[in-house]
């Protein structure tokens, strides 16, 4: 455009939703996908009540390497008991484990709600050195079964 002589100005606008973005508020579609996330949330939470004996609902959130869909979802909701996200390890076992919290809040409740960030877990099942289409490293599958 200089080249040119043409007078241009650009601004580059982020895209992605999971508001992983240094300096700013929030990106765009972030509160979308939180909003989402919450219908989500209420089905599982549904699930578990009536579907099953001490029933545990399981919620996989995107997010990649961020965990802030889950974690404002899991705020802006009153019915999850265990927000797992990638900035944080986990620990399984031992009195603040996520396994004896879950025991404990199925044995108070009689269901829980579980909420998993899409890279929650690398530090118990392991990291991969596959890539996807993107070139993307491929995130361990903590919510296949």
């Amino acid at each position: 455009c200089m080249a040119r002589g043409l007078n241009v100005a650009v601004a580059g606008i982020p895209k992605t939703i999971d508001n992983d973005i240094d300096y700013i508020d929030h990106s765009f579609g972030f509160n979308s996908a939180v909003e989402a996330a919450q219908v989500a949330i209420r089905s599982a939470k549904t699930e578990a009540v009536c579907n099953l004996p001490n029933g545990i609902g399981i919620v996989k959130l995107m997010g990649r390497s961020a965990g802030f869909i889950a974690a404002h979802a899991t705020m802006a909701s009153s019915d999850v008991d265990l927000c797992l996200v990638p900035e944080v390890p986990i620990v399984l076992e031992g009195d603040n484990g996520c396994l004896p919290h879950l025991r404990r809040r199925v044995a108070q409740q009689g269901y829980a709600v579980v909420v998993v960030a899409e890279g929650a877990g690398e530090d118990v099942l392991g990291t991969s050195v596959e890539t996807d289409a993107s070139g993307n490293k491929k995130l361990p599958a903590i919510g296949e079964f």
